[in-house]
């Protein structure tokens, strides 16, 4: 039974939310198509942005239409990886997003409940090379479970992780993947970022610099007591 508990919880996607390498995937994943003929454009990376690498691979396989075997998959997703990690050999601190690490300072003083959910599986290498791993009391990523966003495992799993219920989760995202899995897993949604799309989290911000940790909680204690007629606008 889960007691005692502060109101809510935080889930954090990592990439576009705590540090962004989206930069990296994609010229990770372009070097890997040149080499079967395939030309990645930027507009077709967005297809690929929350999506774990077996899944992506299978997304450029499709339209470059190519049907190889799993052995040759396996090769050709061991070589994203690779060309990936090149790219983010000198990743620091100096890479987390603006406003990130005072936020998270300050959930962690508000004794908040911090979990990752990512379908990275570098996800644990990433927040150690940006010294943030500390702050998370459990870490989801692509090696713990077997389904990747828009499905809502990851964050149900870290719901479990941080002892909260779904209903007092509040998960960051960028991508509407993503946000597709929190609301299908019965949580709460920040969107981060400028993209239209994130108008579709209940609250919507730019990045971490223009709110605080309480000021997030305040927002939405205060939309839960409207949505049940405690408050009446």
């Amino acid at each position: 039974m889960i007691t005692n508990q502060p109101s809510y919880g935080f889930i954090f996607d990592l990439d576009g939310v705590i540090v962004d390498t989206s930069g990296h995937h994609f010229e990770a994943w372009k070097k890997l198509s040149s080499k079967f003929g395939f030309v990645l454009t930027e507009s077709f990376n967005e297809h690929l942005k929350g999506v774990e690498r077996m899944k992506s691979l299978e997304i450029i396989l499709h339209a470059a239409e190519l049907n190889l075997s799993m052995e040759i998959k396996e090769r050709l997703a061991a070589q994203k990886n690779e060309y990936y990690l090149e790219l983010i050999a000198n990743l620091s601190e100096k890479d987390i997003l603006p406003g990130v690490l005072r936020f998270l300072e300050e959930a962690k003083e508000l004794s908040i409940p911090i979990a990752l959910g990512s379908a990275s599986k570098n996800a644990m290498l990433l927040l150690e090379k940006t010294g943030v791993r500390h702050f998370f009391h459990t870490v989801v990523d692509g090696l713990k479970v077997s389904r990747s966003k828009p499905d809502p495992e990851v964050f149900l799993t870290a719901a479990k992780g941080i002892e909260m219920l779904p209903e007092n989760c509040i998960v960051f995202e960028d991508s509407i993947k993503g946000l597709e899995a929190a609301v299908r897993a019965g949580m709460h949604t920040v969107g981060i970022g400028m993209d239209p799309v994130l108008s579709a989290a209940q609250l919507a911000i730019p990045d971490f610099t223009s709110i605080s940790a309480k000021e997030v909680i305040e927002w939405f204690d205060t939309s839960n007591k409207i949505s049940k007629g405690e408050i009446v606008l």
